[in-house]
C-alpha cells in the first residue's frame, strides 16, 4: 500500500474494525478436493444477481409501466438511449445465467450432499431463493409487453388457475382480472422490482449468514477423515481471489453473448390478435411446458393437466424435504435412493428441455 491508501485504510479501520473482519476471514478455510469447483457456483449466482440489480436499476429510470407504454420505452431504450440495447441485453442474459448457474449449484449441493445436518437451513433458504429466482424469470418475462411474452403469460397463469381450490383466486391474483391486461403487467412490474427483490435480499443475507457460520461442507466421502487429514485452502485471500477470476470469466461470457447475440424486443402484444405457432416458454420452464403435452386428456378421474402440475409440485416437495426423509447422509451412509433420484430428474429435466427446444 502507498501512504494515501494506508491512510484510508487506517481512517476506515478505526470507524468499522476492517482488520477484525479480515482477521475472520483469514481463520476460514474451504476444503480442496476433486469437487472443490462447485463451491464456486454460488459465487457466480450472487455475481449475476448483482449485475441484475445494477442493470435493472439502469433500466428502471426509462421504462413506462402500462400497456400503452410498456414495450414503446423498450423500443426507446434500445434504439434512442446510449448503450441501452447493451443494458437491456446484459439484463436478460444475466437473467437467464443466473438461473443456469443457481441450477448447478442446487444440484452440485444435493449430489455433496451439503444439506445434510446441520446445514438443512442453508439449503431450505436456497431453495426458496430459487424458487423466487423463477418468480422473477416469470414475472421479468411480461414487463417487455411483446407479442411472445403475452402469450407465454396468458399459458402460464392458465396452467395456475388449473390448481383446485386456490387456482381460481391466484389466477384472478396474478392477472388483476379475468385476462392478462394493464392491469396484470403493473401487478408483475410491482412484483419484479419490488416485492420479489425485497424477500430474495432477506433470503439472501441469511443464506449467507448460515454459509459464513458454518463453513463450507466437506464431501461425505470425506467425512471418516481427522481434521487435520483433509487438505485446505484459506478463504481469504486464496478462494475470494479464486472466485473473483471466475467472476471476470463470466462477466466477460455475458459481455460476448449481450454483444453478439442482442436480446430482441419482438413485435408488440395485441390480445386480439391468435397467439403466434409454436409459443415456447423460457428454457427454465420448457421441460414443464413440453411434460404437459405429454400427458393424456384424463389420468384416471384426474384431468391431464392437473395431474401434471399435481406431480411436479410433488416432485418440487420431496426435492426441498431431502434434508428430513435422507437419514442415512446425516448419518455419514451412502444413500443410494438420493443419488437415483438426483439423477432421474436430471435426466429428465436436459431431455425434455432438448425434446422441447427442437419440436
Amino acid at each position: 500500500m502507498n501512504k494515501f491508501s494506508s491512510r484510508v485504510y487506517q481512517w476506515m479501520d478505526e470507524r468499522f474494525h476492517l482488520s477484525d473482519a479480515i482477521d475472520f476471514m483469514k481463520k476460514k478455510y474451504v476444503p480442496v478436493h476433486r469437487h472443490s469447483v462447485w463451491y464456486y457456483f454460488g459465487g457466480v449466482s450472487l455475481f449475476l444477481f448483482i449485475i441484475q440489480v445494477v442493470t435493472g436499476i439502469l433500466l428502471l429510470m426509462y421504462y413506462k409501466s402500462g400497456e400503452d407504454q410498456a414495450f414503446e420505452s423498450i423500443h426507446f431504450i434500445m434504439s434512442k438511449v446510449q448503450f441501452g440495447w447493451l443494458i437491456r441485453s446484459i439484463h436478460s442474459w444475466a437473467a437467464n445465467l443466473f438461473i443456469l448457474a443457481a441450477m448447478i449449484h442446487m444440484f452440485s449441493v444435493y449430489f455433496e450432499r451439503a444439506y445434510r445436518k446441520p446445514r438443512e437451513l442453508t439449503w431450505f433458504t436456497g431453495m426458496l431463493m430459487f424458487f423466487v429466482g423463477l418468480t422473477f424469470g416469470f414475472s421479468g418475462y411480461l414487463l417487455p409487453w411483446n407479442e411472445l411474452a403475452y402469450f407465454a403469460t396468458k399459458v402460464g397463469t392458465d396452467i395456475a388457475g388449473v390448481i383446485p381450490i386456490i387456482g381460481e383466486p391466484m389466477l384472478y391474483f396474478l392477472r388483476g382480472g379475468e385476462d392478462v391486461t394493464g392491469a396484470t403487467l403493473s401487478r408483475f412490474f410491482g412484483l419484479h422490482v419490488a416485492v420479489l427483490p425485497a424477500v430474495f435480499t432477506v433470503l439472501l443475507g441469511v443464506h449467507l449468514l448460515f454459509v459464513q457460520i458454518q463453513g463450507m461442507s466437506t464431501p461425505l466421502h470425506m467425512q471418516h477423515l481427522e481434521e487435520h487429514e483433509i487438505k485446505k485452502m484459506p478463504f481469504f485471500p486464496n478462494f475470494v481471489l479464486r472466485d473473483l477470476l471466475l467472476w471476470l470469466i463470466v462477466l466477460n461470457i455475458l459481455a460476448i453473448l449481450a454483444v453478439y447475440f442482442p436480446w430482441e424486443l419482438g413485435r408488440k402484444a395485441d390480445p386480439f390478435m391468435p397467439a403466434p405457432a409454436g409459443i415456447k416458454p423460457e428454457w427454465y420452464f420448457l421441460f414443464m411446458f413440453q411434460t404437459l403435452k405429454y400427458i393424456p386428456g384424463h389420468v384416471l378421474f384426474i384431468d391431464g393437466e392437473l395431474f401434471g402440475i399435481l406431480m411436479f409440485g410433488l416432485g418440487g416437495l420431496l426435492w426441498t424435504m431431502v434434508p428430513i426423509w435422507d437419514r442415512k447422509s446425516a448419518e455419514g451412509k451412502r444413500n443410494k435412493t438420493v443419488t437415483y433420484f438426483g439423477l432421474l430428474i436430471v435426466i429428465f429435466i436436459i431431455t425434455l428441455t432438448i425434446v422441447g427446444w427442437l419440436v
